[in-house]
This record gives structure tokens, C-alpha cells and sequence, in this order.
């Protein structure tokens, strides 16, 4: 019986980059051998054990082969005969296929690497481990998630891997995932440093017509030059992405960012560049598209609120003071401020997210938000008046006074 660390934990090793999951492969061995050991035994699919102190993962060498359509078409084997080099060929790319042997470790000369997986490390390379890589279409997703974690690094995909993954597309096997799989993909992708280059990729590859169409469908929506001088939505919804990404590592930020400006892909052509309307049509689309996906409630209403919102907090200046409370109340600013300076946040990448001209541009329209929702928030009514005045006549008489409270900052 011989253990390995393997997949990402060698790979982050050798980049230099810091880690914390270690995920090791136990060749030779079979159930009962770890049991006897005080390892637990985890999952249901697969013998996976958790080691009795540490509590990393364990999981028997294993080969698996495709025997139908679909994510779960799959037959696994698992015997103490299956090899070290067996067990790596499954996995994606060479990256990840890669293992160290924990017994004698000489800092790093006892790697394990068949596949080529530190020479495409060093030539900064995203390449699959073989042909049975369009087996499983969520590798069309993994990549997309790995370009998007290693493209500062300078990673790219293999021009073959890229070809692999627009045949899983036109295989329509992509539409077999179920919902939740296919909204895990893009959140986890939110969180890496650059998340346009998992949508870029997806589109590049097809694969973002199938599973997010609403936002496939922004690529060459112009909009009015005057204003965006990028003009193509959709490269302007990756730039607003960009700077989201910037200004919060918070994923609810950046998925309104991305989702801003749904509502311009129902607009039709005759009334192009202009999209009126496209703020409400947005909420709606992004409704459409969180049931489908599963998205979570919290991401979906700072989305549609960014939508519904984005345009009138721009506008900021304009704005009468009653208005400016309007917006504050439509929000739901007094009971959830945190919610409300993320959707100031969004409306900062929308405002900068226009063409490398702007990026470095101020917004002072979210210190403009930010001073009156302070001021307003700090209002409390007094007692007498409040003991004068019942139900509706309250509410009345704290907006009024919220509203003074807006025009005395306006006026210093």
C-alpha cells in the first residue's frame, strides 16, 4: 500500500502559491485496509475515507470509464491492481494530474508526473490528460474556472483542449447538467481574481449560448457611443465585471455587476442603440434566469435591485431630495444598509466599466447616496410627536423629516 498527494496540492506547491486542501490516492490497498487503520469512511459512489486525525481526504485508485450519456453515465473500478498512473489519467488536465509520494519526501524530486503536468505548469499551459476528457462536460466548466484563477499567472488554454470543449458543446450533453451544477461553476468562478476570463472562455467554447443565453446574448447589443464607448454590451458587462471585482471580493457584488444590464438583451433591434426600459426588463430577465439556475435569493435581489436602481443612482445630482428617499426606501437602506452599499459598489463598476478611459474615473455619486442615507437613517421622531400621531401618520411624519434631513445636507 503506498499513499500519494495528489491534484491540486502539488500543483499550488510547485506554482509557489498557498494551500490548504491536501487530497492524497492510496494505491494497492482495498476498504478494509484503511478501516482496519481508523480511517472513516465518507460518500456513497466511491470508497473516499477521512485519515482519524487530520481529516483530509483518502480515496482509493480508481479508473473510470463511460458507459452512457450524460454527467453520470460512468462506470468506476476500483481494485488494489488499479495504478498510480491509471488513477491521474482520469483527471482533467496535466495540471492536476500530477502526485508526490508522502514516504520519503526530498522536496519535490519524487514527483510523479506521466502526463507532462509541470512542463505545462512551467510553459503555463491548461491542457487535458487525454481524449476521454469530453466524457465529463463539467470540464468544460473546470477549465473555464482554472483560466479564470490562473490567467493572471499567464495561463492559457491548449488550442486542442479548447477544441475538445466546443465538441463536448455541439454534443448537447451540456444541457444534461442539472441547474444547481451549472450555478456552482460561475459562483466559484466569481471568487477567483479574474472571473470575465470564465465567461470569455465559455463563450469562446460555445458553451455560454446553452447555459447562461441571457448573458450570451449582450455580445453585439450596441448601446449609444456617447455613453459607452466600448458600445458592445457584452464586452461592457465583463468590464463592469472587471471592476466589481476591484472594488469587492464580495461574489453577491459581482454577480449584480454581471447581471446589471440584462434587460438591454429583450430590447428590440428597431429601437437599438437606445434601450429604454431596460432597467425593469432586467428584473424580470434576471428572475427567469435565477429559478432556472438556482441561484440563491440573496445574489438574485441585490441583482435585480442593481438593475431596477443603477440608472437613478447615476443620476444622483439631478435627483430631488424627495427622490433621493424614494430610492433609499426602494432599496430597504434602513433595515439593510450592508445590502445597500453593495448596491452602491455595483453602480461604481457600472459607472467605470465603460472603456479604459474611464476606468480611473471618480463616482461621486456613492458619497452622495452615502452622506443622505446617513443623515436620513440618524432621524428619530419626538415622543410627544409621536404619541399626537398614529399608524400611516407616523410613517408620514418620519419621511418628511427624512427628507429635511437630505435637503440640510445638499445645502452645506
Amino acid at each position: 500500500m503506498k499513499t500519494y498527494l495528489v491534484g491540486g496540492a502539488v500543483r499550488d506547491a510547485l506554482l509557489g502559491r498557498p494551500f490548504t486542501e491536501r487530497d492524497y490516492v492510496v494505491v494497492g490497498a482495498r476498504p478494509d485496509d484503511l478501516l482496519a487503520l481508523g480511517y472513516r469512511p465518507v460518500g456513497k459512489d466511491f470508497p473516499v475515507f477521512l485519515h482519524p486525525q487530520s481529516g483530509d481526504q483518502y480515496a482509493l485508485a480508481r479508473t473510470e470509464r463511460k458507459t452512457g450519456a450524460g454527467y453520470y453515465g460512468f462506470a468506476t473500478r476500483f481494485s488494489p491492481d488499479v495504478t498510480l498512473e491509471e488513477d491521474l489519467a482520469r483527471r482533467d488536465l496535466t495540471i492536476n494530474a500530477m502526485a508526490q509520494s508522502i514516504e520519503g519526501n526530498d522536496g519535490g524530486s519524487d514527483i510523479v508526473d506521466p502526463y507532462g503536468g509541470h512542463r505545462d505548469l512551467e510553459a503555463r499551459v491548461l491542457r487535458h490528460v487525454s481524449p476521454a476528457f469530453v466524457e465529463d462536460p463539467l470540464r468544460v466548466l473546470r477549465v473555464a474556472r482554472f483560466a479564470a484563477r490562473f490567467a493572471p499567472l499567464g495561463f492559457t488554454i491548449a488550442p486542442e483542449t479548447l477544441q475538445l470543449m466546443q465538441d463536448i458543446v455541439r454534443s448537447g450533453e451540456l444541457r444534461a447538467l442539472v441547474a444547481e451544477r451549472v450555478w456552482v461553476a460561475p459562483e466559484r468562478a466569481l471568487g477567483e481574481k479574474t472571473p470575465a476570463v470564465y465567461f470569455e472562455v465559455l463563450r469562446q467554447c460555445g458553451a455560454l449560448a446553452v447555459l447562461l443565453p441571457e448573458m450570451d446574448c449582450l455580445f453585439g447589443v450596441p448601446q449609444p457611443e456617447k455613453w459607452h464607448p466600448e458600445i458592445d454590451t457584452g464586452i461592457h458587462t465583463l468590464q463592469v465585471l472587471d471592476v466589481a471585482c476591484e472594488l469587492s471580493s464580495e461574489t453577491t457584488v459581482r454577480f449584480a455587476a454581471l447581471v446589471h444590464d440584462l434587460g438591454k438583451g429583450v430590447t428590440p433591434r428597431d429601437q437599438w442603440p437606445r434601450h429604454v426600459g431596460h432597467e425593469q426588463a432586467g428584473v424580470r430577465v434576471i428572475g427567469q434566469m435565477c429559478e432556472r439556475l438556482k441561484v440563491p435569493t440573496e445574489h438574485r435581489e441585490l441583482g435585480q435591485l442593481v438593475s431596477r436602481e443603477h440608472q437613478r443612482i447615476h443620476r444622483a445630482a439631478e435627483l430631488r431630495d424627495a427622490t433621493v428617499l424614494e430610492v433609499l426606501e426602494a432599496a430597504d437602506a434602513f433595515r439593510r444598509p450592508e445590502r445597500f452599499d453593495r448596491l452602491l459598489l455595483a453602480c461604481e463598476a457600472d459607472a467605470r466599466g465603460r472603456g479604459p478611459e474611464l476606468r480611473a474615473r471618480t463616482y461621486p455619486q456613492a458619497r452622495f447616496f452615502r452622506d443622505r442615507f446617513k443623515a436620513a437613517a440618524a432621524v428619530k421622531l419626538d415622543v410627544d410627536v409621536m404619541q399626537q400621531l398614529a399608524g400611516p401618520a407616523i410613517a408620514q411624519a418620519l419621511r418628511v423629516a427624512r427628507v429635511e434631513a437630505i435637503s440640510d445636507v445638499r445645502g452645506r
